[in-house]
């Protein structure tokens, strides 16, 4: 048997790019959810794959996106929280914001989809302690907000040379973007968060194994922007040190990696966006074979029960020795 491994796509809309970016025109909530989303589902049902989409309650709430929103659960697809505002900064939120967040998407989540959502994933990969408090009090199930890497503050210092008309508030808001230095010291391997009497698993966006650099599928197309060959050759190299260390990845997508340029001008200057919407398909298709090949892939909920399971056969293990 293959060792398991999750996949997911952050839903993030054009408007919610267009909003951490400081582009004042999102207001209007512009959404792209009507190509992305019958692009990637069709994409998906020709491999046979099963994921988590992480849903901004905002978009969910929206008529103009309900239908694209309602296509992703009847397919299948399990439906994850993403916050209501989309906002990388949630950990400056207070408690009663965070209520309040968790509310408004759940209920725009189960109107829309049927579904109440048990798994949850950070704007930006935004976490607190209060945030994990909320989670644990409202039934959640998982967490995948962290992402264990060194680069954050250089991805940090990217994203604001990209945007030098955006106000000193607003960069005070988004100073701990991306995360911090020390966030690369995590681990990558799912575990226990315990809250008083209650417990989550988190399961971290995977990062290479040991050199803690991102493998999520945008950075591999970067990468493929100077050579295709050494993109595969990077993430080959990640899969082959997640086998070695024992590590059960969790890959992410964006809806970037099924857009190009021509589907959403106000975002071509993301990395990978003058890439042919063909040739970047192409890679995806690449990258998920290979991750496919190696690993049993399965969406969020159905990893974080499998680790769920496996810890519950080691206690009892553990109980039945002693």
């Amino acid at each position: 048997m293959k060792p398991i491994a999750s996949l997911s796509l952050d839903l993030d809309n054009k408007w919610s790019y267009m909003k951490t970016h400081g582009d004042a025109e999102w207001e209007s909530f512009p959404s792209y959810l009507d190509v992305v989303v019958p692009r990637a589902l069709a994409f998906l049902a020709e491999r046979k794959l099963g994921i988590t989409f992480f849903i901004v309650g905002q978009d969910a709430a929206l008529e103009k996106n309900r239908e694209a929103i309602a296509s992703i659960a009847a397919a299948g697809h399990e439906i994850g929280n993403h916050s209501f505002n989309h906002e990388p900064w949630l950990h400056l939120y207070s408690k009663d914001e965070l209520i309040e967040e968790f509310e408004k998407t759940e209920t725009a989540l189960l109107d829309v989809t049927g579904k109440r959502p048990v798994g949850f994933r950070g704007p930006g990969y935004s976490m607190s302690p209060t945030v994990v408090e909320v989670l644990a009090e409202r039934g959640y199930e998982y967490d995948c907000s962290t992402l264990p890497t060194y680069i954050a503050p250089l991805a940090r210092a990217y994203y604001f040379f990209k945007s030098p008309e955006m106000s000193d508030e607003e960069r005070e808001k988004r100073k701990k973007l991306f995360g911090k230095f020390s966030d690369g010291f995590q681990t990558l391997k799912p575990h226990m968060l315990d809250i008083g009497d209650r417990q989550l698993v988190e399961i971290p966006v995977t990062t290479m194994p040991v050199f803690k650099v991102p493998v999520h599928v945008s950075y591999l197309i970067y990468l493929a922007t100077f050579s295709p060959l050494a993109a595969k050759m990077y993430w080959k190299t990640a899969l082959t040190l997640c086998r070695a260390t024992g590590v059960q990845p969790s890959l992410l997508l964006h809806p970037l990696d099924f857009l190009c340029g021509k589907d959403a001008k106000e975002l071509a200057f993301f990395p990978g966006m003058s890439m042919p919407i063909e040739k970047k398909l192409d890679l995806v298709s690449d990258f998920l074979a290979a991750y496919t090949e190696h690993f049993d892939v399965v969406n969020m909920r159905a990893h974080a029960d499998a680790f769920r399971s496996g810890q519950t056969a080691a206690q009892t293990a553990k109980a039945l020795v002693i």
